[in-house]
């Protein structure tokens, strides 16, 4: 398969999935209100949340060694049908317990965006992969405009739609990858030993402390995954609180986001790290976040929070400029398991980030909600110098 083919088939897997798995999210709490027979929800709601980024974290480090030595194809399909076997859990599911089983059949098999990535490694030169990283996010991104939007109009029409919509979807990923995709592995990894070891959860953390110079530079992308938790869990109730918003002003946001994060991802992402290096493209990425966290944090109109989306969205070339700097300082045979150990950072991101950033939210909402945002801009401060010397060449 030629490059540009395989980039393309990649990619197309990474959007649909991410329409898979976005078309849902409108309408989990119906669903879980719905199976539950309560109007409360209470801790069931975040433990339903949770539970997918805490299997992840367990899961998607082993998955990503497994694809180093048994190929991206094969573990790669095994995730999207692990997700479509979820989206039947709830479209069937009669009790809620069957819900959390589905919902941890998804995060255990849900390694599609550490092993795409490994993917792209293999295929990609080293100077051009923060701009085929850049792509595989944009692709992601527009996935989760599509995905709400239409799971929220079946939802309408019935609570299970949207699963089986998403399970459909996921069926014809499978397809997809199992009839167009290719092996990207290099053949010299199928040829050397498997080390049984990476099966054990906290593998992936002994094999990163074998790489002193790595550990600084996997702490800088946990925090900046973190800190992007601000924004993914108090967008809505700051727009609501602060601005009045409804539902449809929320959701046009929402989209607007999305549009502005793929169009910086795909054009802005890789030509800025192809043009100036990582380091700059890191520094300019944490500087426009910074910059649009504290002014969001005393935006006291909706119409300003708007406007500084296009800024905040530009923070987003950091996490392609470090993902490439990290894959090139691993070497070819460790790919997977690079790109499964960032999976397992972002997912432990988003077990811990939601439950310590709507605590702070909600301590400070009658007084001063926007504390939030500054405590992420205070973050970028602390590790902006970190950032600047781990990542020179």
């Amino acid at each position: 398969m030629g490059g540009s083919h395989a980039h393309a088939v990649i990619l197309a897997i990474v959007t649909l999935d991410a329409v898979g798995i976005s078309l849902v999210m409108p309408i989990v709490p119906s669903l879980l209100r719905e199976v539950g027979h309560t109007g409360n929800l209470g801790w069931r709601f975040g433990a339903f949340l949770s539970l997918y980024a805490l299997m992840q974290f367990i899961c998607a480090p082993v998955l990503g060694a497994l694809s180093d030595r048994f190929g991206r194809r094969p573990v790669l399909l095994v995730s999207v049908l692990g997700a479509a076997v979820d989206a039947l859990f709830m479209a069937f599911a009669p009790s809620l317990w069957m819900l959390f089983v589905g919902r941890a059949i998804a995060g255990m098999t849900g390694a599609s965006m550490a092993v795409a990535s490994a993917a792209i490694a293999d295929l990609t030169p080293e100077h051009q992969r923060a701009r085929w990283f850049g792509r595989m996010g944009a692709c992601f991104g527009l996935g989760f405009i599509a995905g709400p939007a239409l799971g929220g109009v079946l939802g309408d029409h019935g609570v299970r739609l949207p699963f089986i919509a998403a399970a459909v979807l996921n069926g014809l990923t499978f397809l997809a990858g199992l009839f167009l995709l290719r092996e990207s592995r290099p053949p010299a990894l199928a040829r050397q030993p498997f080390d049984r070891g990476v099966l054990h959860p906290l593998a992936p953390l002994r094999w990163a402390a074998g790489f002193p110079a790595l550990l600084p530079m996997l702490g800088v992308f946990l925090v900046l995954v973190l800190v992007g938790e601000v924004a993914g869990t108090t967008w809505v109730v700051y727009g609501e609180d602060k601005f009045a918003w409804n539902g449809t002003m929320v959701g046009l946001s929402l989209a607007a986001f999305g549009l502005f994060h793929a169009l910086v991802q795909a054009f802005v992402a890789g030509p800025l790290v192809e043009r100036w290096g990582e380091s700059a493209a890191i520094a300019i990425g944490t500087a426009c976040d910074f910059t649009a966290y504290a002014l969001i944090a005393f935006a006291t109109r909706g119409w300003m929070a708007l406007a500084l989306l296009p800024l905040l969205c530009l923070g987003g070339v950091c996490a392609p400029a470090l993902r490439s700097s990290l894959s090139v300082r691993v070497g070819e045979a460790h790919q997977g398991r690079l790109q499964g150990v960032l999976a397992s950072i972002t997912s432990l991101a988003a077990v811990v980030g939601p439950l310590l950033i709507s605590t702070l939210y909600f301590a400070y909402r009658t007084t001063f909600p926007g504390i939030v945002w500054l405590a992420g801009a205070a973050v970028y401060v602390l590790c902006l110098p970190v950032m600047l010397r781990k990542t020179s060449p």
